[in-house]
Order: structure tokens, then sequence, then C-alpha cells
């Protein structure tokens, strides 16, 4: 059967059968989640990738309700326009890579996605010029400081979600990956077991929220090893990595000047890469997602054993309003777009 199918049902036609879900929503989620949100005007970044080391610009324009989460690539000779999607995956070596059967588009796309997931954005086109998202300093920081300078619009359309109804559990060696149902949002478990006296076993565990995306994850970067660098460059990797957009661990210490952000920063930064990889499911996810020793290959393939398997999800949406200045089933009227505080 063709990949672009499952359980008999193509992925894009079952997100378009929404069932509404009772009043839940408003007691669980507020009143920003029960509509969906776009960006108020473009945002441009440009940076280098930390694989690549190439100079590259992304640019996310706002998008009409339902559009998703889409990726252009800019002056592509032939048209590349890939919405998210376990199969738009080509690569998860070291980072998330999007692309389609006209090759590759775009890698190193995880902590834009996660921000997008944290800050709660439904609809955005990202323009890509370059071959990877820019690392920045590692984390997701500039996304969230770029994307609160210009503000998010609420959009008359009710947010979507895919709601877990039953366990998916992917096992790869050692790791393990598990979506579960969980109606109180979405909740990120993550565990990880290094052999480094400075990270060793360490556990993370939050119900995603804009302010604690923001606090707890949002911060947290990349990380790698000193003794494996000889090999990730001749791999073709971290031509960009350095000291200003990666935490570098020695045999006994964290050689970046300014240490950690956070005690369990690697645990943090996997959670991050966490949240930006389940957003291949298409919509925001109402689940309890759970995973030991994980990376960017496990967290794919849960995300496309999920959406394999028909009776294992649904789509929910949230109810809207009946007017301005009335609210239905207790669901609070939309508001105006949040700014940052300037």
């Amino acid at each position: 059967m063709h990949s672009s199918f499952w359980g008999g049902v193509p992925f894009g036609q079952a997100l378009g059968r929404t069932t509404g879900d009772g009043p839940w929503f408003s007691r669980r989620w507020g009143m920003r989640a029960n509509f969906q949100t776009t960006l108020a005007e473009r945002v441009d970044l440009m940076g280098r990738g930390v694989h690549g080391g190439a100079e590259s610009r992304v640019s996310l324009l706002p998008a009409e309700p339902n559009t998703g989460i889409v990726f252009v690539k800019a002056g592509a000779a032939r048209s590349q326009r890939i919405k998210l999607s376990p199969e738009a995956v080509r690569n998860t070596d070291f980072a998330t890579v999007l692309g389609d059967e006209n090759g590759t588009l775009c890698s190193t796309v995880e902590h834009l996605l996660a921000t997008f997931v944290g800050l709660g954005i439904d609809n955005v086109v990202v323009e890509v010029e370059g071959g990877e998202v820019p690392i920045f300093d590692g984390s997701a920081l500039a996304f969230i400081e770029a994307i609160e300078a210009v503000g998010i619009e609420h959009q008359e359309a009710p947010r979507r979600y895919l709601k877990v109804l039953k366990p998916i559990r992917v096992a790869q060696g050692r790791a393990s990956g598990e979506l579960l149902p969980y109606d109180a949002g979405f909740r990120v478990e993550v565990e990880i077991d290094f052999d480094h006296a400075l990270i060793g076993h360490q556990r993370y565990a939050a119900t995603l929220s804009p302010d604690t995306f923001r606090q707890d994850l949002a911060p947290a970067r990349t990380f790698g090893f000193m003794s494996d660098v000889a090999k990730l460059w001749s791999a073709g990797y971290a031509l960009g990595a350095s000291l200003e957009n990666t935490v570098c661990l020695g045999e006994d210490r964290v050689l970046n000047p300014g240490g950690l952000r956070f005690s369990d920063e690697f645990v943090r930064h996997k959670a991050l890469d966490a949240v930006g990889d389940l957003a291949l499911a298409g919509l925001p996810i109402l689940g309890r997602y759970h995973s030991v020793c994980g990376g960017h290959k496990l967290n794919a393939a849960v995300v496309a054993a999920l959406t394999a398997d028909r009776s294992a999800w649904t789509v929910v949406e949230a109810p809207k309003a009946r007017a301005r200045g009335q609210a239905e089933l207790g669901v609070p009227v939309a508001v105006p777009a949040y700014r940052a505080e300037s």
C-alpha cells in the first residue's frame, strides 16, 4: 500500500474529519487553545547551519486557517511544498531532515518545529533559502524572540488536535518510545542515560504550556562530545558546530566558558527535540509521550507508528464561541493577538 495511506484512509483526508469533544477543551486548555493561530507579520531569520556550516535564511510567513506547517524551497527550479507528516522525513541521523520526491528540502528543523508547538502556532509557511535551519545558540530562544517580537494572531477557526486513543510503542535496541492517551494536554516524559560522569541518568517530565516551554525547554542547547568531533566531521556533520552553539563535553568537564544553563540541560534538550519531532504528526497532539534513550530516529518512528494505526488516534476540534461577546459551552471568546512586552 502506498505510504500516503494509513489504515486504508489517506492521512490528510482523515485529518479533515473533525469531531467535537465537549466542553473539556475549555476546562483543560483555556482561551487561546480553542482557536487556530498564525504570525502577525513575516519573520526573517539568517544564520549558520550546525551540520553543513553554511549561511542560510528562513522566512516565516503568516498563513490561512487549516494551512498547517508548510515548508517551501525559495527559488527552487522545481516546486517543493511539504506539509508536515511522517512521510516527509528523509533522514534522522543527527537531525530531522524533510524532503520529497524532488530531494531534500531542509534539515535541522526540530528546534523551529518545537517552537511552533510550544507557542501554539498552527499555521505558517516556512520559506527556506539554503539547506538547513540556522542553529543560532543551539537552543530555541532565537525563534521565540523573533516570533514574539511580531506577535501571534488568533484566527476565526477552531483548533484541531490529534488525540491519542491507545498506547503506541516503538523499541530500537535500548531505546524505546511510547505515546499514550492523556486528556490534560501534551505531556513529555524523557529519560536519557549516557556513560559520562556529567550526564548519567537524567529525566524530565512536564505537561507543555507556552510558559513551561519558554522557561524549561527553549533555553536548552544541543550538546556533543569532544571525542566524537573527528568522526562527525569525516561523515560531513557538525561542520558549523562551535562553543557558541553547542555544549561540548570533554572527558570530565564542560568546555563552554559559561558552563551549563541547567544542571540537567542535556535531558531538557532531548525533550525539546522530542517536542519538535512529534510535530510531524501534523496537528497538536493530545497525549503523553514517554521516551527512554531516544533521539530523532525514535521520535519519528513513534509518530509514524501512531499515524499508521487508524484505531490509535482521532481528530477532535475545539468548540467555537457563538459570537463575539458570547461563549458556547463555557468556552471563553478569543482575544486579540498578543505581543511581547516592549
